[in-house]
């Protein structure tokens, strides 16, 4: 008789948990050492959006994001989780004032990491404003974090994937973990075919959007640091090796970046798909990649993949 998923031990639980399909509080209880998350303005301070009753929309009383510390294997970060089953994660005023704040708290301590799990298509357009001034917000905080000497970790795998506001949050982090579901870019799929048309990007070719905005490719790209299978314990451990690889920031590391977006451009700027880009990295079955078990395609990234440890 199976034991009850309440009974199994914690890294067997979080190894069998869905970080794609497990909400925002359930992903940091399994990331965390066990029992360790402090929650900082939980449900039951009601910070609720002040915008979303005009447009008679439902409430949320943590307003879409969870952010609070803990630990992970013993040492101490502090954490902020996006629920994408709200709002599709979206940015508002209140949402993005609770990670500002968060960043801010790490910036003052100076020692303590941050982890972000990111899960959301971008801002949220009744809050339009206020959402936009918020992303603005996060990322000054994020690069003043990482000033002051903080390591500010992104983790994307959630159903909403890292579109819009997000994903610019996301390039100004230190180093980024994903998992095949995790999506990340600025503009979604429907964005670019509503503005384009559908002869530029279809959006109902899921494989296409997969391949573009996927996990697999922005790993190759370099886009990402590392890549995890769609299990908490993937993305904890993720969570550490980055936080061990992840070196001091200046200005040193962004002309690095710098040099390292240009040369992604002159390498791979002709190209007009990623199987294109990934037939010029040199791999020999490129069309093969999308249907690579996870075990599979994380060696082949580790042997490929264009990340550069002297830039982000």
């Amino acid at each position: 008789m199976t034991a009850p998923l309440k009974d199994v031990a914690p890294a067997e639980r979080a190894r069998s948990t869905s970080f794609y399909e497990a909400s925002a509080r359930t992903r940091l209880e399994l990331l965390l050492d066990a029992g360790s998350l402090i929650e900082f303005i939980g449900p039951g301070q009601r910070e609720v959006s002040p915008h979303l009753k005009i447009f008679d929309l439902p409430e949320q009383f943590d307003d879409g994001i969870v952010v609070g510390h803990g630990r992970l294997d013993g040492s101490p970060v502090f954490v902020a989780a996006q629920e994408g089953r709200f709002m599709g994660g979206a940015f508002g005023e209140v949402h993005g004032a609770k990670l500002t704040g968060l960043l801010r708290a790490a910036r003052e301590i100076g020692t303590v990491p941050v982890l972000v799990l990111f899960d959301t298509g971008g801002v949220r357009l009744q809050e339009a404003n206020a959402g936009e001034l918020a992303i603005a917000e996060i990322m000054r905080a994020v690069m003043e974090a990482r000033s002051a000497g903080v390591k500010v970790i992104g983790l994307i795998g959630g159903r909403s994937g890292c579109y819009g506001g997000g994903g610019l949050i996301a390039g100004c982090c230190s180093a980024l973990a994903v998992s095949e579901p995790g999506r990340i870019a600025v503009s979604g799929p429907e964005v670019i075919e509503t503005n384009r048309g559908v002869e530029e990007f279809d959006s109902r070719d899921r494989a296409l959007v997969w391949r573009t905005m996927g996990g697999k490719h922005r790993r190759l790209l370099g886009a990402a640091d590392v890549f995890a299978d769609d299990n908490v314990q993937d993305f904890r451990e993720a969570a550490l090796e980055l936080l061990g690889l992840v070196g001091p920031f200046g200005l040193d590391r962004l002309k690095a970046e710098q040099d390292r977006l240009a040369g992604r451009l002159r390498s791979f700027g002709a190209c007009g798909d990623a199987i294109d880009i990934w037939t010029a990295e040199g791999i020999a079955d490129a069309q093969a990649v999308p249907e690579l078990p996870a075990d599979q395609f994380i060696a082949l990234a580790n042997r490929i993949g264009r990340t550069s440890r002297d830039a982000r």
